[in-house]
């Protein structure tokens, strides 16, 4: 089969790891690179071995050798990159968050469907085998029925104004920026334990800080209710180094997630953690490639058999529009500054069953 070409949208940390995932996987060729700048396209390409370094995002949806793009710019951006990218025709996996509220995801999807693309957001840890595990484990009644989930992710960043995470215009803060992964991870296991690829929170509960010189959430707190009580715990920050951990309770047991968000970047291994009476019985080990491989092989294996989206337990677009959806309560809930969904959220249209 031939590989897959990429192209990547912007030069920064997160497109360096992802152009690494894609030269070490198994479907993929990394053949341009666009920046705002010729002399980072150019540095990129030289430091990653591409071919082709475009001193525009326009030039690079404009070269065919370009089959699928990579979105890795700043999160107030990837709502027009993807929408040019649809309509360039080109396949899409965007870095999260998808958008800054749920009308911009919307929207790219509607351009997605349009124009058949696929399109998926590049919430990583969700392709790596060991959350297929954690299924497993929870549709086998291996620990009850479910009815706590904790998940944290938090790192302790000094206030720098400088910083994108810090930059309200810019999308910062850390919700939108690390809180979307404990969102996600509460509403995969809700659905799991219920029959379903994800489930929408009945409550909502919130706290946290609103930074007083970066009026962005700098750490928060909430509680989701979920269908049959299941109850989550989340919390994420930029100021506070948290556990970073996942934990699902059941009414037999337990399962924990030692690495949840960022398993196994160059490949190995990774553990969970079943847990019977409040203790550990078993570590369950599961190996596997290099993360951000694998997430560019699942884009490839998709393209490969037409489709225009992921299926669970990657990001389908249903599961992104909730996603986000949740985001957007969660930060008006904080009285954090938006900007948030302008419009109330519409009933799914076929594209996003």
């Amino acid at each position: 089969m031939a590989k897959l070409r990429w192209g990547i949208i912007g030069t920064g940390r997160i497109a360096k790891i992802f152009a690494d995932g894609i030269l070490r996987s198994q479907t993929g060729e990394l053949v341009a690179v666009g920046s705002r700048s010729k002399a980072k396209a150019r540095d990129f390409a030289r430091a990653n071995n591409i071919a082709q370094a475009h001193a525009s995002y326009e030039a690079l949806l404009a070269d065919p050798t370009v089959e699928a793009v990579y979105i890795a710019t700043p999160h107030p951006q990837h709502h027009e990159w993807v929408l040019r990218a649809a309509e360039a025709k080109k396949h899409i996996l965007c870095e999260k968050p998808v958008g800054v509220h749920y009308d911009e995801a919307a929207a790219m999807m509607q351009a997605a469907w349009e124009n058949s693309v696929f399109f998926m957001e590049a919430y990583m840890y969700r392709c790596h085998p060991q959350i297929a595990r954690m299924i497993e484990l929870i549709r086998a009644g291996t620990i009850g029925e479910v009815r706590v989930i904790k998940a944290s992710f938090g790192f302790a960043v000094p206030y720098d104004p400088e910083n994108r995470l810090f930059n309200r215009e810019l999308g910062g803060g850390g919700i939108l920026d690390i809180g979307g992964y404990c969102t996600s991870m509460a509403r995969l296991i809700a659905g799991v334990a219920v029959g379903k690829p994800f489930a929408e929170a009945e409550r909502l509960s919130v706290f946290g800080q609103i930074g007083a010189e970066s009026e962005v959430d700098e750490y928060a707190a909430a509680m989701l209710v979920f269908p049959n009580d299941i109850v989550a715990m989340i919390s994420c920050g930029l100021r506070l180094q948290q556990e970073n951990h996942v934990r699902i309770e059941g009414s037999g047991g337990a399962i924990t997630l030692l690495d949840p968000w960022v398993p196994n970047v160059n490949g190995g291994e990774t553990s969970l953690i079943l847990e019977r009476n409040g203790e550990a019985v078993e570590t369950l080990t599961v190996t596997s490639p290099p993360l951000y491989a694998i997430e560019a092989d699942l884009v490839a294996h998709h393209i490969a058999k037409g489709d225009r989206q992921a299926a669970s337990p990657a990001m389908s677009w249903a599961d992104s529009l909730g996603n986000i959806r949740l985001q957007d309560e969660w930060r008006r809930a904080m009285d954090a500054p938006g900007p948030f969904t302008q419009a109330r959220p519409v009933a799914p249209t076929p594209y996003q069953e």
